[in-house]
């Protein structure tokens, strides 16, 4: 297939999110529940599909464990450690140096992430590639993934170019199904459910599934 339009989503393919998203989210149920979670339960719940958003699975799984908390005190407790205390910072960036630029003069690239504008911008700010891309978060969009609104707005500003999305979730597979777009998987070998995550995204209809972003290259 030739493609004109490469969109990424960030965590998990652009993004080593291990020490921040999911830290966060062991933190923050920690916190309200006094329980430790382990990373390949936030990995079985995405595996799900309909978890995208972090604040909301935060407060799924402090539910699960028995203890219900309103949905604004989640997202207040998990914002002052990931924003505040600076665990965004943590993140490291997956792509090899070069393959920005390698991709960016064959094709144009777009970013659909399920973060928000602030904190998509502190991480590509800190990168210096904030103008290298199309960002559409959270933030733009009346429904998130696995909804695809997101990629409905690229192709809008797209129009007759043909878009590939590469994302590491269910949510994102099915994302790229409901708005036509072919879609590549990502199952990082350091997943914790890695076997699982990699036989979901084929089976959500991926047209490959690499074990990271710097691979992209051998399927375009």
């Amino acid at each position: 297939m030739k493609y004109d339009v490469l969109v990424f989503d960030m965590d998990g393919v652009l993004v080593d999110v291990t020490d921040s998203y999911r830290e966060t989210i062991i933190r923050t149920v920690h916190h309200f529940t006094g329980k430790q979670i382990a990373p390949e339960t936030i990995q079985d719940y995405k595996n799900q599909g309909g978890w995208n958003n972090d604040w909301a699975l935060s407060q799924r799984i402090a539910a699960d464990l028995g203890v219900k908390v309103e949905y604004a005190t989640v997202v207040d407790h998990f914002n002052r450690l990931f924003l505040d205390e600076g665990l965004i910072h943590r993140e490291r960036w997956i792509p090899t140096d070069g393959l920005v630029d390698r991709l960016g003069a064959r094709y144009e690239l777009a970013i659909f992430t399920g973060r928000s504008t602030r904190e998509a911008g502190i991480t590509l700010d800190r990168m210096s590639l904030g103008q290298r891309f199309l960002v559409i978060t959270s933030s733009d969009v009346e429904r998130e993934k696995p909804a695809p609104d997101g990629l409905l707005k690229i192709k809008a500003q797209k129009p007759g170019k043909r878009l590939l999305y590469i994302g590491d979730t269910v949510d994102d597979a099915r994302s790229g199904k409901a708005a036509g777009v072919d879609f590549v998987g990502i199952a990082a070998r350091a997943n914790p459910r890695y076997h699982e995550l990699a036989a979901v995204l084929n089976a959500e209809g991926a047209i490959a599934v690499l074990d990271d972003i710097n691979q992209l290259e051998t399927v375009l």
